[in-house]
């Protein structure tokens, strides 16, 4: 699956971005780190699984994507650039040195209280700023909080829904968000979402970061 889906990447982006290797995938998305000819530089290049891009469709996902693009912050991961290739859909980032928070716990499992405090300011800033740009990123968990020089950056924010759409992500009830994450409301599909959800998420993660292991651990968002 992978493999496909590299090859119709290489195939699309031709001439602007040469794929070096796999960093990490994910049920939604595979991340691959990739040499950027234009400007000569490496980035982090995100693509959406083919059922996933055909769900969400190419005009609603860039659309989001532009919103993202507009944040600027220093505790937010900036997007370089967003588009579609070979009927995949895919944003590029910044290739970040260091690790993400989820890759700090598997190694440590509790966080100092200092530590925990500083990285729940920090994305709590992000997520404020998001917020008042009416932004909503709908799946904060450790994997999408990224640690880097001592500093914690939120990623994808690229995926999560505006607060000016109207509609549910998908037509089949898909629903963003990670089952021991998310927000009550988020979990019961509620379409309405705003930015409490993501505080919530946040609390979640603040949870684990002091105790080791998240609030709740069923397998299943109910």
């Amino acid at each position: 699956m992978t493999t496909n889906l590299q090859q119709r990447l290489e195939r699309g982006l031709a001439g602007r971005y040469a794929l070096e290797r796999e960093l990490g995938e994910g049920g939604m998305a595979v991340v691959f780190l990739a040499q950027d000819l234009r400007h000569d530089r490496r980035v982090a290049l995100k693509v959406l699984r083919p059922e996933i891009s055909a769900e969400i469709g190419a005009e609603r996902f860039l659309r989001e994507i532009k919103m993202a693009a507009g944040l600027t912050h220093p505790h937010i991961l900036p997007v370089f650039d967003s588009g579609e290739a070979d009927g995949l859909l895919f944003y590029v980032m910044p290739n970040m040195e260091g690790n993400s928070l989820r890759q700090r716990l598997e190694r440590e499992r509790q966080l100092p209280l200092e530590d925990a405090l500083r990285i729940t300011r920090e994305v709590a800033s992000a997520l404020d700023y998001a917020h008042r740009h009416h932004v909503v990123h709908r799946d904060i968990k450790p994997e999408n909080i990224l640690l880097h020089e001592r500093s914690a950056m939120v990623a994808d924010f690229g995926i999560g829904k505006a607060l000016s759409g109207d509609a549910s992500i998908t037509q089949t009830g898909m629903t963003i968000g990670t089952p021991a994450y998310m927000s009550p409301e988020q979990a019961s599909g509620e379409k309405e979402i705003d930015g409490r959800s993501d505080l919530y998420s946040l609390g979640c993660v603040l949870y684990e970061m002091l105790s080791g292991e998240p609030p709740f651990t069923g397998p299943t968002a109910q």
